[in-house]
């Protein structure tokens, strides 16, 4: 793919690129909707990337060549960035602003390419692949000094602010922090890490592909994240301590039942029950435990369905034939 980039970059801008990057998806083993939760998650980046060529320009314009969907890109940055149909441009201008904000004007534009094998849409944060890739590259191509935590932050604020995702840390930091052969225990409050060993010889990580694709910017992940928030305001009241549900237990939850629609104490008892599994899950990865770990995934499965709701037939037919495996 590195080559087919050069090559890219070659036919649409004339000259050789600069310097790659190779910016990975990501997987979530456990810990699903806890990161804006202030929870645990524990990601690992995969074999599936991006790679990016980029090169300096000496004006203030930016060019963007999509090469796997053929779609070009240009904009100004000094003018008022506008969101774009096209969507894949909105996470480059939602980043390009956020370093802005941060450095100030950068003292040029530039060109990129990119492309990879990184499935769109499902789920495996190919949008965090290409603004942290793009953070990354820029921040070497100009010397900006933003350490990794900063990029990973910076993504994560593109997300918020100018695509409209309210999406927490994990997916940025995962694509910066990845390590091989290591999943990530991240605390989503504090973002202190750890890395946990995934060392099985004898099994590998499949990614089985629904075929359903979707996107955050117009999916119910914004409704979950206002249930969960409407949750804790309501745990609040009787319990001023308690600020998020990284911090609620199941008897505060339990004491203001009844003053809480159905679908809130539901979204609410998922993510408490799935934080608590986390620790748990990476004590069974440091044993080798694989069986423990296992079930714990199919209890996130089961919370993810029944409470949460954010499954679908195709990922409940896939989970259920695993489980024959």
């Amino acid at each position: 793919m590195k080559n087919v980039i050069q090559k890219a970059y070659f036919d649409h801008f004339g000259t050789k690129v600069d310097f790659l990057v190779q910016s990975p998806g990501r997987i979530n083993l456990i810990g699903e909707h806890t990161d804006y939760n202030h929870g645990f998650v524990l990601p690992a980046a995969i074999d599936r990337s991006l790679i990016l060529g980029i090169g300096p320009r000496t004006d203030s314009q930016v060019h963007v060549f999509a090469h796997d969907l053929n779609q070009s890109f240009q904009f100004n940055l000094s003018h008022h960035y506008q969101k774009s149909e096209l969507q894949w441009p909105n996470y480059l201008m939602g980043i390009l602003h956020q370093i802005q904000k941060r450095t100030g004007i950068l003292p040029h534009g530039f060109n990129c390419v990119f492309g990879g094998n990184i499935p769109l849409g499902a789920g495996l944060s190919s949008s965090a692949a290409l603004e942290c890739g793009a953070a990354f590259g820029l921040n070497q191509l100009y010397a900006l000094g933003l350490s990794r935590i900063e990029l990973a932050l910076l993504g994560q604020a593109a997300e918020n602010e100018f695509v409209g995702v309210r999406c927490g840390i994990m997916d940025p930091f995962a694509n910066i922090f990845g390590q091989e052969n290591q999943v990530i225990k991240i605390d989503c409050e504090s973002l202190n890490y750890e890395y946990v060993p995934f060392l099985a010889n004898d099994l590998d990580l499949v990614l089985c592909d629904t075929g359903v694709k979707h996107s955050l910017a117009t999916s119910e992940y914004n409704t979950r994240r206002a249930e969960c928030e409407s949750g804790v305001r309501a745990i609040q009241a009787s319990f001023p301590e308690i600020k998020s549900l990284r911090h609620a237990k199941l008897h505060h939850l339990e004491a203001i039942r009844t003053q809480i629609p159905v679908a809130t104490y539901l979204r609410c008892s998922y993510i408490i029950h799935e934080i608590e599994r986390v620790p748990l899950a990476c004590d069974d990865l440091i044993r080798c435990d694989f069986e423990a770990f296992g079930r714990k995934m199919f209890a996130t499965h089961e919370g993810l369905k029944n409470e949460f709701a954010v499954s679908c037939e195709e990922l409940d037919f896939l989970v259920e034939n695993a489980k024959k495996h």
